[in-house]
């Protein structure tokens, strides 16, 4: 059932202005955003744009709950597979990309869906962000990483948390790259970093449609899905990975699972003690997303999910879309 009951006659923020049509699915991972926007999509004749910055690469499926090859026959999905494990996609060349395809699909008379649980690469698409294009000095990012060295990743994004907490807010304390760039780009500038992301009137008419779980069953979800990756062969696909000359070092292997299916290659934990550490930064993880995708946001429809809660947001984009600009 819906967490409120939609009025259909007032007007909402979450109904962003003039332009293409754009729906966005959110949520926090293993809410079922998979599952609820294929559904969607398919009694909508929509094609999906993924807003998640792992799935972007290939090779990296079990761990990064893909979309199966199943469900991509079903609806055809964007920005999946789009990059080598050792190639960076920054959120100024995501929201590049992800303009491209949603133009695309509009271009041939489709309803572009963006569905993921990556709040910044949303955010960006949606509010039209003026992403900073400071270009990295060498020097100043040879001294950030030696320091980063000395004092380790979190130590790193706790330097930035003293200097700029809400920048920190919205970087994971184990994104070294990430913590890095926004040290760099204040040093660079004098500068807050999370003041430099400007925004522009979006070209979108948008509405946001955000998929709520409690916290207990939410974790017990994600502690199933975990179990099932290993059941799949998740070690495998890691292996496989490495084995390639993909370098453990790289930001995208640095995704929750990933990491600590690396350290039990490297001989460092178990299996139960890496399943146990996914399981504790995917709660983190998930308390993070809270912080981009809040309930109390008036520019979010938020649904409960449940057996007709595909139905009920089919339901709620039709209406919309016979809605005048």
């Amino acid at each position: 059932m819906r967490s409120a009951e939609l009025n259909r006659t007032e007007s909402t923020a979450s109904e962003g202005g003039s332009g293409i049509p754009l729906v966005l699915i959110v949520g926090p991972t293993a809410v079922g955003k998979t599952d609820i926007s294929i559904q969607i999509a398919e009694q909508l004749g929509a094609e999906i744009v993924c807003a998640d910055s792992r799935t972007l690469y290939k090779g990296m499926d079990i761990g990064t709950a893909k979309p199966t090859p199943t469900q991509r026959r079903r609806v055809e999905h964007h920005l999946l597979d789009v990059a080598l494990p050792d190639q960076i996609w920054n959120l100024a060349k995501f929201q590049r990309e992800a303009g491209i395809q949603i133009n695309e699909i509009n271009r041939k008379g489709k309803l572009p869906i963006m569905v993921g649980g990556t709040g910044q690469y949303i955010r960006a698409v949606v509010e039209g962000w003026e992403v900073p294009s400071i270009k990295g000095q060498d020097e100043l990012r040879s001294a950030l990483e030696k320091w980063a060295r000395e004092i380790d990743r979190r130590g790193m994004h706790r330097r930035l948390e003293v200097i700029d907490p809400e920048a920190a807010a919205r970087i994971e304390p184990n994104n070294l790259r990430r913590t890095i760039r926004a040290l760099e780009v204040i040093f660079n500038t004098g500068r807050l970093f999370s003041e430099q992301y400007r925004r522009s009137d979006s070209i979108y008419r948008f509405l946001i449609l955000g998929l709520y779980m409690p916290r207990p069953e939410l974790y017990k979800r994600v502690d199933q899905r975990i179990e099932a990756m290993f059941e799949t062969g998740f070690v495998g696909e890691v292996r496989s990975l490495l084995e390639a000359g993909y370098s453990p070092e790289l930001p995208s292997m640095s995704a929750i699972g990933y990491k600590q299916v690396i350290q039990h290659l490297q001989g460092k934990i178990s299996i139960d003690e890496a399943k146990k550490e996914m399981r504790r930064a995917n709660r983190v993880f998930i308390r993070r997303q809270a912080n981009w995708f809040k309930r109390s946001d008036p520019n979010i429809r938020w649904y409960t999910v449940g057996e007709r809660t595909a139905a009920e947001l089919v339901a709620d984009i039709r209406f919309w879309m016979k809605k005048p600009d």
